[in-house]
Parts: C-alpha cells; structure tokens; sequence
C-alpha cells in the first residue's frame, strides 16, 4: 500500500509484458519455418555478393562508376529493414495479421490502379509509383491478396449461399487486367496460381474446378494472340531469338561452375548476364557456388513449403489454413518460376528469386509476406485440435454425396 507522497509504481500487469510477449510468440511461432526463411536469406546474401560485381560493371557509366560491391551493400541494408519487418509483422496475432492483410490489398490495388497513369516506366514497362522511394505495387499487394481472398472464401463458413467463388474470380480478373495493362504476365500467373490454389482448397465443387481450368486454358490463349509480348517470349523460348538467348545464356552461366563452382568471384560467365542480381542469381549461384548449392537452395524451397502445409493439416480454422496456403503459393511459386526460367525450362519473366534475389522495396515485401506467413501459423502448442483441418476440409463433402447417392 502506497503512503501518502508516495508515486504509485505501474501496474504489476504491465510488468514484463513485452518480455511475457517475447516469449509467448518464440513459443507459437513455427521455429522450423522461421530457420527455413532465415537460411534462405543468408543464401541470399552470399549470392548478392557473388553476382554484385557483374551488376555493378554492366550499370557502370563514362560517369558513374559503382563500386563492385554496390549491391551488396545495399543488399545488407534493405535485408536489415526486411528482417525488421518480417519479425514485427510475425508478431501480429492472427486477427490483426488478417486486418493487416485486407487493408494492404484494398491500398495496393488502388495503388494498381494509379499505375497506367502516373507509373515511371522502365524497359518499357510501366510498373512503378515514384512517391520519394520506387516501388511496385503489385509486390506488395502478393500477400495482401493471398489474405484478403482467404477471409473472403472463409465467409462460406457463416453464409453458403454468399457468392464468394463469384467474388473472389471477380477481384481475380480484376488484378489480371491492371497487371496486363502494365504489362506484366509473370505476375498475372502467379496471382492467377494463388487463386486457383485458394479456391481448390476452399472447398468447391469437381465440376466448377473444371470449369475454371477451362477459363484459364482459354484466357492463356487469347494472351498468347492478343498479347505481344507474351506471344514473342513464347516463340522466342521455342524457337530462338533474343529472348531465348538471354535464358540460353543464363542456362550456361548455371552449368558453368560444375557441382562445385568455380568459387566466389572467379565466375566469367556472369559478366555478360543481365539483371545478375536479381532475375538471374540462381545461374550465378550455379557458377560460383555449384550445382550442389543451387540443388540445396530448391530442397529449402521444397522444405518451406511442405512444412507450411504440413502444419495446415492439423489447422481447424478454414482461413488460417486458406491464408497460409496462398502465402506459402505466392513464395514458392515465384521461387520456381525464377528457377525454370534459369533452367531453360521457362520463358522469360522478370520476376525475382525470393529471399535470395537482390531487391529494393521488393525485399521488405517478400520479408513481410515471409512474417504474415509465420504469424498466420502461430500455434499454441498446449492446444489441441479437433479437427484434422485440410484432410476434413478435401473430405467434407463426401457426407452429401453419400446422402444424395
């Protein structure tokens, strides 16, 4: 009891409480996928120093001359910022992680649509906003849409009779649109690659999921004779012509180095590569680091995303399990859009290597889809699960079909 003159000490509840914080999420969070995204980046730091000096020699002017490891040293800063965000961002509880999500798709793809008219266009592509920092802002809205088409799809759950396949495909087609606008196809099928995942999981039926195959086969081949661009890489990549050399270049960057590389900075072959620190890392990873490396690099890949769904299958929430599912589709399927394209096996699309690739603002997106990703799948250990998430989830209309049998 405090005397008279005495000051009140805080209340004994905010005692600690960042502490208590601290260790209620090193408790929840997913450690193992937490190491995978952290080994990733390490990786990713080595292969920017390896690819740093072929860049920084081929952007080099009469006027301006950038150090060799100019991209490098950016790297380690925008890879700090990144590590900030995805560790605030794995913070958030679910709730805040989905609100989060929803209002950064809703601004992104206003953001998107700002683009065709006020975008600083590079290469011929007009994909940026200039507002005192260069940004895309279809990177940022990748984990924005994956959440908010999860909360969408999880309103099935209070309302069967709520459109939500009719909206989702809505704001789908809508996205596509103001991409192609730009243009950008990569990132049209990556996004197309989370809806479809979202929607198959989301629990539709046989005949829809055929239907929507049917539109896509079909949109991608009106791209193909409607879009130029899409159709010259198509024909590049299977017949030859500048396109194809670019990959075909890549592709002998890759194999260059052998199963062991030919070591840090002695590649040749990465000196004549474009966009080496971000497009196209993985080949000089394959010449300086081996093949070895660059088959360790896609078991990460591999191990990231079967361990996303491996602790989605015990989830009993549909939009956890939707919205770490489209999460961990947008990362993967980037990743080995970035690695096919290096492999030869791919046209080429100007998408980065996540986690590895050099990147400006890119880098504090992939970090904070990366952190709403281990927020999402936040798990009390001392809780236990009624249901066996996504196997109830592939199976739970099988009770229908029987009744109607």
């Amino acid at each position: 009891m405090p005397h008279g003159g005495d000051r009140a000490g805080p209340p004994a509840r905010f005692r600690g409480s960042k502490r208590a914080e601290l260790k209620i999420w090193w408790r929840e969070i997913d450690r193992s996928l937490l190491f995978l995204i952290l080994l990733l980046m390490a990786f990713g730091t080595a292969a920017v120093a390896a690819a740093s000096p072929a860049s920084a020699r081929r952007l080099s002017t009469a006027n301006v001359q950038l150090d060799d490891l100019y991209f490098y040293w950016a790297h380690l800063r925008w890879q700090f910022l990144g590590l900030i965000t995805l560790i605030w961002a794995s913070l958030l509880s679910k709730d805040n992680a989905r609100r989060l999500g929803v209002v950064l798709a809703g601004l992104m793809l206003f953001m998107l649509v700002l683009v065709p008219l006020i975008g600083h266009e590079v290469n011929g592509a007009k994909r940026w906003l200039n507002f005192g920092m260069r940004f895309q802002p279809s990177e940022f809205l990748k984990p924005g849409f994956a959440i908010a088409l999860a909360w969408i799809l999880s309103w099935r759950l209070r309302d069967p009779n709520l459109p939500v396949l009719g909206i989702v495909t809505g704001v789908m087609g809508f996205v596509g649109f103001l991409l192609m606008l730009q243009p950008n196809l990569g990132a049209t099928l990556l996004f197309g690659g989370v809806w479809f995942v979202l929607v198959l999981l989301s629990g539709v039926s046989i005949q829809r999921i055929g239907l929507l195959i049917g539109l896509g086969v079909t949109a991608m081949t009106a791209t193909y004779f409607l879009y130029d661009n899409a159709r010259h890489r198509i024909d590049s990549f299977l017949g030859g012509g500048t396109a194809y050399d670019q990959v075909d270049l890549a592709q002998r960057t890759l194999l260059a180095g052998g199963w062991t590389g030919s070591g840090l900075w002695l590649g040749v072959r990465k000196l004549n590569l474009p966009e080496a620190h971000t497009d196209y890392i993985f080949s000089v990873i394959g010449e300086e680091f081996g093949l070895i490396v660059c088959a360790i690099i896609v078991m990460l890949y591999l191990a990231l995303i079967v361990r996303v769904f491996v602790r989605l299958t015990n989830e009993d929430n549909l939009f956890t399990v939707l919205a770490g599912a489209g999460l961990v589709t947008q990362i993967g399927g980037q990743a080995f859009i970035n690695i096919l394209v290096n492999l030869q096996l791919f046209p080429s699309k100007g998408m980065t290597l996540p986690l590895v690739s050099y990147g400006g603002s890119s880098t504090i997106a992939v970090c904070l889809g990366a952190g709403l990703l281990l927020a999402i799948t936040r798990r009390n250990p001392y809780l236990t699960r009624e249901a066996p998430g996504l196997q109830s989830m592939m199976n739970k209309n099988l009770p229908e079909k029987r009744g109607r049998s």
